[in-house]
């Protein structure tokens, strides 16, 4: 069984293959996202911009929502990488989800561990109820 840190970089060299495919031309701030489920397998995703803005969506619910359409519902942690699209791999930048991101990321487990990354080596973690106090979840229509 790997330990966490070895978790740890294997999701955040995931995340950072993902920004790769970033599609965005308008901002030109690319994001990479690689999710953990509960069952083991590692879903990725990268931000998708288009000209209009609105349909524009997020690395996060990218990597989350192609887990979920795969029937995941269970999550362990998600690490995200990004900034200047014409930057190496290292950017010197740490970025957290977006508001939306950390509510659609709540609807599945306030726990859930957010790597946020520069690199491999240079990273923070929050739980998703750390970045989002007194979140809007499922159980609060009970």
């Amino acid at each position: 069984m790997e330990n966490e840190k070895d978790v740890i970089q294997d999701l955040i060299r995931r995340a950072m293959k993902a920004r790769e495919y970033s599609y965005s031309p308008y901002s030109n701030f690319s994001v990479g996202a690689a999710i953990l489920s509960e069952s083991g397998k590692i879903y990725t995703g990268c931000n998708i911009e288009s000209a209009s803005y609105t349909p524009t969506i997020c690395a996060e619910r990218v990597a989350l929502f192609k887990a979920v359409s795969e029937g995941e519902r269970e999550f362990k942690m998600l690490a995200l990488v990004g900034g200047s699209k014409n930057v190496e791999k290292k950017t010197g930048e740490i970025i957290s989800p977006c508001g939306v991101c950390r509510q659609m990321l709540y609807e599945f487990g306030k726990d859930m561990k957010i790597v946020m990354a520069d690199n491999e080596e240079k990273y923070e973690i929050r739980t998703l109820e750390e970045l989002l106090p007194y979140g809007f979840g499922p159980d609060n229509l009970i």
